[in-house]
């Protein structure tokens, strides 16, 4: 264990802690106050602690980059990268580029990834085009890709100097695929994306309200109406940002005259992503599970047995408290809360219509700063404090 880490549990463990909960109805449950930090010890554990990881995983990471390939979830993933511009003083951007292809051989797939690193400059950044592990035509959604992408951003972060604020993900045919699949789900993890002459198949845009997005389609691209199907989803963004302002920020263009090649006309997306900067905890979260499901987004969070494809929630702070709304299919939500959100000193609300779930002082502990970070390795998506609420038969079943 890193000494720092040690010397702060040591005292943590001396200290005495009176604070004070209250729980609301339907069984709210936060963290034994026994346990509590204050805001300062709060902070200096996750230095702490975000330091340790740091120090651990270097070896494995900077090997992982210098022989560019990393592995997961029994797969292994290859990527070429290449550099540019200055690095800022926040780190570099970084963009990660899916290549075309799909349910081919291997050769022809290859032939694409090579492709991939030369089809896109960003003025600065670090240009990633990752191998797809398999050669299916789902090459790009398929569950363990969410693992290797979380992999590769960490080795990014932590050694190569990537900052985790502008991560950006975009890609061509079938990695345009990936991209109307993965933006939704990872969107935690990003700034914005771009999707290029892709097909969304049965994914859905509610995930995307808190990044840029971008849509890049020939106007003659036929091919599973990826035109058609662009145009569609142009519709749909339009009405969630009237509906939403705040979010569902995007842009929709149909290349005139041309098919599934656009002459290299949609590289324009990279300067569009490059004006976001990712809210690690927005104020408002849409999150509907994919086919391949998640147990945190942003600061929401459920259990494995709440982990299904389909089910939905809308969560909204205003100030202290916390609004929960369309919650489709889940009956216990776990938020997950930071001092950079609300004053975790002074009593917060959780609210479901017109029940309010919970009301009190919710203790930061270590034990939450511990599994959050273990889960996404990602300080900014590291909370201290959380309260479970349930709403057993109250919640409506998966809709449409």
């Amino acid at each position: 264990m890193n000494t720092s880490i040690s010397q702060i549990i040591s005292v943590l463990c001396a200290l005495t802690m009176t604070a004070t909960t209250a729980q609301g109805g339907n069984g709210a449950k936060a963290q034994p106050v026994a346990t509590a930090l204050s805001r300062a010890e709060s902070a200096a554990m996750l230095k702490g602690l975000w330091d340790a990881h740091v120090k651990t995983m270097l070896p494995a990471v900077r090997d992982e980059w210098e022989r560019k390939v990393v592995q997961g979830d029994g797969h292994s993933m290859k990527f070429e990268y290449r550099i540019y511009g200055v690095k800022p003083k926040q780190g570099w951007d970084l963009y990660l580029s899916f290549h075309g292809g799909g349910s081919t051989t291997a050769q022809v797939n290859d032939s694409q990834w090579k492709n991939q690193i030369q089809l896109y400059t960003p003025k600065q950044g670090i240009y990633v085009a990752p191998r797809a592990p398999t050669d299916s035509w789902n090459m790009w959604h398929q569950e363990h890709i969410d693992g290797l992408l979380a992999r590769l951003i960490e080795g990014a972060v932590i050694h190569m100097g990537a900052n985790p604020e502008r991560v950006y993900i975009m890609g061509y045919s079938a990695g345009g695929d990936g991209v109307y699949q993965l933006a939704p789900r990872i969107a935690d993890r990003l700034a914005a994306a771009a999707m290029m002459a892709g097909h969304p198949n049965e994914t859905s845009p509610l995930g995307l309200r808190n990044i840029g997005f971008a849509i890049h389609v020939g106007e003659l691209d036929s091919g599973y109406n990826r035109n058609q199907v662009a145009a569609e989803w142009a519709q749909k963004l339009a009405v969630l940002h009237a509906a939403d302002p705040a979010g569902y920020r995007h842009v929709v263009k149909l290349h005139k005259g041309l098919g599934h090649w656009m002459n290299r006309e949609d590289a324009v997306a990279l300067e569009w992503m490059a004006q976001f900067t990712r809210e690690p905890c927005p104020q408002k979260v849409v999150w509907k599970q994919d086919d391949v499901t998640h147990t945190q987004f942003y600061w929401l969070s459920v259990s494995a047995e709440e982990t299904r494809a389909g089910t939905e929630i809308t969560a909204e702070r205003k100030g202290q408290t916390i609004l929960l709304s369309n919650i489709t299919g889940i009956e216990e939500i776990t938020i997950l809360l930071s001092d950079s959100m609300l004053d975790l000193d002074q009593p917060i609300k959780v609210q479901w219509q017109d029940q309010t779930l919970f009301h009190g002082v919710v203790p930061r502990t270590r034990a939450t700063l511990l599994r959050t970070l273990n889960n996404k390795h990602d300080p900014r998506l590291c909370f201290a404090a959380e309260v479970t609420v349930e709403i057993k038969g109250n919640c409506t079943m998966k809709r449409g």
